[in-house]
């Protein structure tokens, strides 16, 4: 019988034992597992990064898009510079020799050109005599002795225009400076 209620208290201790383990278990998965509060917060902050970070994302491909679209027709623009420069050239030869019917057809077809480029972003730089150099806008072709002592340092006179193409710098505008 001696065996049998070995057998017996077995039986009982076992389940003892269980409650025992799963009350430290319990208490063991408490201080590591977090609780539902603290998950939702986690998840909670996951989520307002990660919309963060999308809405950073869609300001700067719209940021982008318009850059390029923006400055899309730029290498067109660089090329149609030489046509504006020589159509410059031919008002002033006209103008020397006095044709006014051909000056004035020519001064049209110019101011035309001259407005359907502006009307895509492009703007000539305003550089006069007297300025002072910008290396950002200008480009030292040489330098002369200044005529004045208020020209040294300074530009004496432009020899080609410089434009941008909205606020980029597209060609410098070719300067002498006095020095």
């Amino acid at each position: 019988m001696s065996d049998n209620q070995d057998i017996h208290e077995e039986d009982l201790n076992p389940q003892d034992d269980l409650t025992q383990n799963t009350t430290d278990e319990t208490v063991e998965n408490m201080t590591v597992e977090p609780t539902a509060k603290e998950l939702l917060a986690e998840e909670k902050d996951r989520y307002i990064r990660l919309f963060a970070e999308f809405e950073n994302y869609k300001k700067r491909t719209t940021k982008e898009k318009m850059e390029f679209f923006q400055y899309a027709n730029q290498d067109m623009m660089i090329s149609m510079l030489d046509v504006l420069d020589d159509f410059e050239r031919a008002l002033k030869e006209i103008a020397k020799n006095g044709n006014e019917a051909d000056l004035k057809g020519v001064e049209l077809i110019y101011q035309k050109f001259k407005n359907k480029l502006g009307d895509k972003g492009l703007t000539p730089m305003v550089v006069n005599a007297g300025d002072n150099f910008n290396v950002d806008f200008h480009e030292a072709i040489t330098q002369i002795p200044a005529p004045t002592p208020e020209l040294k340092g300074k530009i004496v006179d432009v020899i080609e225009t410089g434009y941008q193409l909205a606020d980029k710098v597209i060609r410098f505008a070719k300067v002498i400076i006095g020095n």
